[in-house]
């Protein structure tokens, strides 16, 4: 089954998210090989898709994991959670209907 994980970034934590960057996009591209990654992205602070010094708010993934809890226990060892970016995750399931 499809869950999408939505983070919020913590304020002020860009240095921590760049710093923490490719831990997290090696573990998104672990996904991607195994072919469960639907989609995933940074939520700019600004409507710019470089938003620079703005930085972001978050970050939305949408995978497959076998259940809620499996999704669940993949999003608490992200490491932007470990880095301190993120402040909240939630983690919920999905029916893609479109496209």
């Amino acid at each position: 089954m499809l869950y999408i994980i939505l983070a919020q970034d913590r304020p002020n934590s860009l240095d921590c998210r760049k710093k923490a960057r490719p831990a997290h996009l090696a573990r998104l591209e672990q996904l991607k090989s195994e072919g469960r990654l639907v989609l995933a992205g940074p939520l700019p602070a600004i409507d710019s898709e470089d938003p620079g010094e703005a930085g972001f708010t978050g970050s939305l993934i949408v995978a497959e994991f076998l259940s809620l809890q499996e999704a669940e226990n993949w999003a608490k060892l992200d490491p932007y959670l470990a880095a301190g970016v993120y402040q909240e995750v939630t983690v919920r399931p999905f029916k893609k209907v479109l496209p």
